[in-house]
């Protein structure tokens, strides 16, 4: 009778072990489908500090929060304080105005926007310890979202996108890149936009003297650099044929000269993104083009510009290239692997140097800044087949080692 009983309760923890291990891949199995992330766009120095702007879904319903996350100087993460919304959001540039700082990024607004995929412009002043001094979402055509911002005297251009969604027919000519200043207390004072309702965006906006100067895309695959008044007049804007789906992500201004970034298509008549080199483009400030020059791997790859500094008489820009993964690829649909970039370049735009950056399967660089004698760059980096992307941050010296 004892044998019998031992082999039933044998039987019976062998049943549990069995239930066990299938519970686990099944839990194994479930959350490895989520993806996991957090990603900084966007960071500047302060006292010590770096304050930096993105995105996590590291929360219990799994939703898309923007998020701004706060570092000592040796980047150890101090804090992190999520935008509290009801559904999606992101933020993707922050600057520090004082004692206070201004994020700009998109936000699911509504319960239709988070069930048609829609989003609103979200621009949000906190103070440092993350209070909230105010908040503005802005809505035109259905897909909205502000990327950048510039501080000027009496209050903030924040500059982005307000398209119809591909599903949506209409004839409205509000949208396309748009500019729209506040006050410092967060009250709309003029909005403009240029560029139509389809595929206008502006990425980048900067002041210099009397003027207004944005890059972006005033087209499908057309970037565009354009002038404004600080009043928020356009004084002239002109395309470039052609780049990718992006445009022109970031600009400078240095001794009488613009500078822009992004990538130009290899083939104008491709009609996706298959080939594209890293592109910097050079204009004066009436806005003629002076010099470009492009940058490809020794690989076939996609090579694209994303940010970048002028220290100096130097160039210090930063992308990535996109590598197809050929085990994850099918015939339909390509999978790829990033790596980071880092460039150098004289204001002839001659390359002086570079680096590849490839400690993770998947590297993305997103903002470059200089703390003390180093070229700091923040991005993310993950593993694509584990589903799992994390902040991060890479210093470099002047010779980019």
């Amino acid at each position: 009778m004892k044998d019998k009983t031992k082999k039933i309760i044998i039987v019976v923890i062998i049943l549990c072990v069995i239930v066990l291990f299938i519970d686990l891949f099944i839990f194994f199995k479930v959350k490895s489908k989520r993806l996991s992330f957090e990603s900084i766009n966007s960071y500047f120095y302060d006292n010590n500090t770096i304050y930096a702007v993105g995105s996590t879904n590291n929360n219990r319903e799994s939703k898309e929060l923007a998020t701004i996350y706060k570092y000592n100087s040796n980047f150890r993460k101090l804090d992190s304080i999520t935008y509290n919304s009801k559904y999606n959001s992101t933020f993707f540039y922050v600057k520090g105005d004082g004692k206070y700082l201004v994020a700009v990024g998109s936000i699911e607004n509504s319960k239709d926007e988070n069930k048609n995929g829609y989003r609103s412009a979200l621009i949000v002043k906190y103070d440092k310890n993350g209070n909230i001094v105010f908040k503005k979402t802005y809505q035109d055509l259905g897909v909205s979202k502000f990327t950048n911002l510039a501080i000027v005297d009496d209050g903030y251009i924040a500059v982005g996108q307000s398209i119809y969604p591909n599903d949506v027919l209409g004839n409205e000519k509000t949208g396309g890149g748009i500019l729209v200043k506040y006050d410092k207390n967060g009250k709309m004072l003029w909005k403009k936009n240029l560029g139509g309702n389809k595929s206008g965006l502006f990425n980048d906006i900067i002041r210099e003297g009397k003027y207004l100067y944005l890059a972006g895309k005033d087209a499908t695959r057309y970037g565009v650099v354009a002038k404004y008044s600080l009043s928020g007049d356009e004084v002239k804007a002109v395309s470039y044929a052609k780049t990718d789906t992006i445009g022109f992500s970031s600009i400078k201004y240095k001794n009488g000269y613009l500078y822009v970034v992004g990538a130009k298509k290899v083939n104008p008549d491709d009609e996706y993104d298959h080939d594209i080199d890293g592109l910097i483009v050079k204009y004066d400030t009436d806005l003629n083009k002076k010099d470009e020059v492009t940058y490809k791997d020794t690989k076939k790859g996609l090579e694209r510009f994303n940010n970048f500094i002028i220290d100096g008489n130097n160039i210090y820009v930063i992308g990535h290239e996109a590598v197809v993964n050929k085990k994850r690829s099918t015939k339909k649909e390509y999978a790829y692997d990033y790596r980071g970039l880092i460039n150098k370049y004289n204001l002839d735009l001659k390359l002086l140097d570079k680096n590849v950056y490839n400690k993770y399967s998947s590297n993305y660089f997103t903002s470059i800044n200089k703390y003390d004698k180093l070229y700091v760059v923040s991005g993310y980096n993950g593993n694509s087949s584990f589903k799992k992307f994390n902040n991060m941050f890479v210093t470099y010296r002047s010779d980019l080692k």
